[in-house]
């Protein structure tokens, strides 16, 4: 899944520079004061999430099957994959370039979380140590984006460095459909972006180096879907992952024979999944997801990305879909439609929390809704209304380890609080909306302009 631009910074951050358009208006005194008042001196220290306690999946293992196979034996364009491709035996990572400084920990917490959730035998070696199964390079995002411009960061197979990949890159070298077993692999990520971005993109990139290389919209709980929702992985990609390198499964197998041994191998890892009822779910139209991708991707005009996010929400509704996908649409017109016509934006946000709180209840994709449904609320004067949607947003984003979305979700917080008068409790929340802004927005100049633009909501 080659991580687009889009997936890795614009879903968690579109709220304040569209919500300026409909909001009171501020003197420019006022947001100084503020801005001031709050970033006087250092930032505090970069906040961390502390280990990882993911959900086990609750769907059934015959809908989790069904997932696996199309997962493992397509590409996202659609290609069949013919044959099962895989790691055989012990696994190396070893990383290159100019690595920021939060690039190991957050690696070497990734491969302990593979190693004792996915039972997969990984580990990371010095770049002195020899040829390494995995290798990821960090490289300036510019220069990336020179020679592969709407990818954020993304995974080859037959490569070591970026070097081989500019050298191999109009060959079949790099056709995931021609590998038979995988040896060596590569993984590109910007050196200049936000920790949280790198760490992202090491999640996505390093479990599609292992395991699946296709996405699909319809997953409500995993990092293998384009919706951008989840940025770590899930226990459900762990439980695929595991699935991916267990015993019964070998390089070269057919989807035929993979899904004969499926069913024994996930009544063996997951047993909880044999009790649940199964959910049929329709498959994704591949005019749905054209739609989708006109609508949030670039180089296309605003008019034209808000009909692509209308004929979304029409092709989901004709096709029955009652589930994220909808709700998924819902967002994106609802994100499209904030500086053009609040009302209209509004109505769609609530729409989407509707459907993702009833299929999705407390998850990660209504909290991304409720944080700008709270902006809207804090921009109207309606300050407990958006204590009330940032209360129930936080323990999600939390979860799942979003700290822009926790940064931003706590500095809204901090404004509301001070227009209902706990100034002390404003300033607490506030300090720590910064600490979670180091990690998720990077540099102190835009943690400082995000705490701005949520400061001029406040009527």
């Amino acid at each position: 899944m080659s991580r687009r631009i889009l997936r890795a910074s614009a879903l968690p951050l579109v709220l304040a520079l569209a919500l300026g358009a409909c909001t009171p208006s501020v003197s420019t005194s006022a947001i100084a004061e503020r801005r001031a008042d709050t970033l006087a001196g250092d930032l505090p220290g970069m906040n961390r999430f502390a280990g990882s306690a993911p959900m086990a999946p609750g769907r059934a293992n015959s809908e989790i099957a069904a997932d696996f196979l199309d997962l493992a034996f397509a590409m996202e364009s659609g290609r069949p994959i013919t044959g099962m491709s895989r790691f055989e035996g012990p696994i190396t990572v070893t990383v290159t370039g100019t690595p920021p400084a939060t690039l190991t920990a957050d690696l070497d917490a990734l491969i302990a979380r593979l190693r004792a959730e996915a039972g997969i035998d990984i580990a990371r070696i010095g770049a002195g140590d020899g040829p390494a199964g995995i290798t990821i390079e960090t490289l300036p995002r510019a220069r990336m984006q020179r020679v592969v411009p709407q990818a954020a960061c993304f995974v080859v197979p037959r490569v070591s460095s970026w070097g081989e990949f500019r050298r191999a890159r109009n060959s079949r070298d790099l056709d995931w459909t021609t590998l038979a077993a995988r040896e060596r692999v590569a993984v590109f990520i910007p050196s200049d972006v936000s920790p949280q971005e790198v760490r992202d993109c090491l999640h996505e990139e390093v479990a599609q180096a292992l395991g699946p290389l296709n996405d699909l919209y319809r997953l409500p709980d995993s990092v293998f879907n384009d919706d951008n929702f989840h940025a770590v992985l899930t226990g459900f990609d762990m439980l695929v992952l595991r699935a991916y390198y267990d015993r019964e499964l070998a390089t070269g197998m057919t989807r035929a024979e993979v899904s004969a041994r499926l069913p024994g191998i996930l009544a063996r890892l997951n047993p909880r999944g044999e009790r649940a009822s199964r959910t049929t779910v329709r498959a994704t139209s591949r005019a749905w997801i054209d739609a989708i991708e006109t609508a949030l991707g670039p180089g296309t005009s605003e008019a034209a990305r808000i009909q692509s996010a209308e004929r979304a929400v029409t092709i989901a509704r004709n096709a029955g879909w009652d589930d994220t996908r909808l709700g998924f649409s819902f967002f994106a017109l609802g994100r499209l439609t904030l500086s053009r016509d609040a009302d209209r934006s509004v109505q769609a946000f609530q729409t989407a929390a509707a459907i993702f709180e009833r299929d999705a209840p407390g998850g990660i994709q209504l909290a991304h809704v409720d944080m700008q449904l709270a902006a809207f609320s804090l921009s109207a004067g309606r300050a407990e209304e958006a204590l009330r949607l940032t209360t129930r947003a936080i323990p999600a984003a939390t979860q799942a380890q979003n700290a822009a979305l926790l940064s931003t979700l706590l500095m809204i917080r901090a404004e509301a609080l001070q227009d209902v008068g706990r100034a002390s409790e404003a300033r607490a929340v506030r300090l720590d909306s910064l600490g979670w802004g180091r990690y998720g927005f990077g540099s102190n100049a835009a943690v400082g302009a995000r705490l701005t633009e949520v400061a001029a909501l406040s009527p």
